[in-house]
């Protein structure tokens, strides 16, 4: 288990690396001049240089990435340009609201799904499986920025169900957890029902039919459980998904978020702070899987034993 686990770390450290180094280049090479963006037009040349030069933004590419990692390990993103305030500060006030929302929204997935695929592999080929797979396309196929506000349009405004937007209490988390949830929740049903698929078909579930043993309890107890590896495998792909595809959704609810703190830093051209946001994103993504993948060769020692 402990090599299992140092080269999952040793991967995970180098992927991290190279992250960190792809988002600093891409913010580097986006069009506009940050410096320009905060003086503005009528800026002279000599307040324009003396800010690069606050900023560290005359230096070579080079020495700018290394103090740039160097703060990262010392835990100093840098400087908000529009507001001044510590970058860390602001993300930590906005990164609870979005993983509220990914967990709202895998929550409502796993509620959807688990039903949803386990009656259509139990009834295969029948009506609840044929209606279960249009919902899967369905789910797949509606994106997320029709989906909003034709339920804010459906259950805010005609119904006056739940708030249009912002983060008011549980009510107003109802309505982005389904929007999030819905296209997840599609994915996992068709899991589900594929792997309950080939599970059912294997001789100790045979052997536990034969024995008299309730068809719930097949599924619930054998079944299931051994389904679970490749169900979890898709749940952590998709948390890391959903943390980082929750800006659409954010925008759509005004939710407080990471996602729409990404878009508000782009308009105000505030690079370091979109930055923060992208490297704080992919970061969850790449630890996310990183767990999974660790769980995974925990609950199956094949795993281990294949590294």
């Amino acid at each position: 288990m402990f090599s299992f686990f140092l080269s999952r770390l040793i991967s995970v450290l180098v992927v991290i690396l190279g992250v960190i180094t792809v988002v600093f280049l891409l913010i580097h090479l986006v069009p506009g001049d940050p410096v320009q963006a905060m003086l503005g037009e009528t800026a002279t040349p000599t307040d324009l240089e003396a800010l690069r030069e606050t900023l560290g933004l005359n230096q070579p590419l080079m020495t700018q990435w290394w103090l740039y990692i160097t703060g990262l390990l010392q835990g100093d993103l840098g400087q908000s340009l529009y507001s001044k305030e510590p970058i860390i500060d602001i993300l930590m006030a906005r990164f609870p609201a979005t993983l509220e929302l990914a967990t709202a929204g895998l929550f409502v997935a796993i509620l959807i799904a688990l039903p949803l695929g386990s009656i259509a592999a139990l009834r295969k080929d029948s009506i609840y499986d044929n209606s279960a797979m249009i919902f899967s396309l369905l789910g797949v196929s509606i994106p997320n920025f029709w989906l909003g506000p034709m339920l804010i349009l459906l259950f805010s405004l005609i119904l006056g169900w739940f708030p249009v937007s912002g983060q008011d209490g549980l009510l107003s988390l109802v309505l982005p957890a389904i929007t999030l949830g819905t296209a997840l929740s599609a994915i996992l049903a068709r899991m589900v029902r594929a792997t309950l698929l080939e599970v059912l078909n294997e001789d100790y579930i045979r052997t536990a039919r034969a024995k008299g043993l309730r068809e719930s309890a097949i599924v619930i107890h054998h079944a299931l459980r051994n389904a679970s590896l490749p169900i979890m495998t898709v749940l952590g792909l998709q948390l890391g998904t959903l943390l980082g595809g929750a800006v659409i959704t954010e925008i759509i609810f005004a939710w407080p978020g990471i996602g729409q703190l990404t878009i508000e830093s782009i308009q105000r051209r505030d690079y370091p702070v979109v930055q923060a946001c992208i490297l704080l994103i992919s970061l969850s993504y790449v630890l996310v899987n990183t767990f999974t993948d660790l769980v995974y060769g925990w609950l199956d020692p094949r795993v281990r034993y294949s590294v």
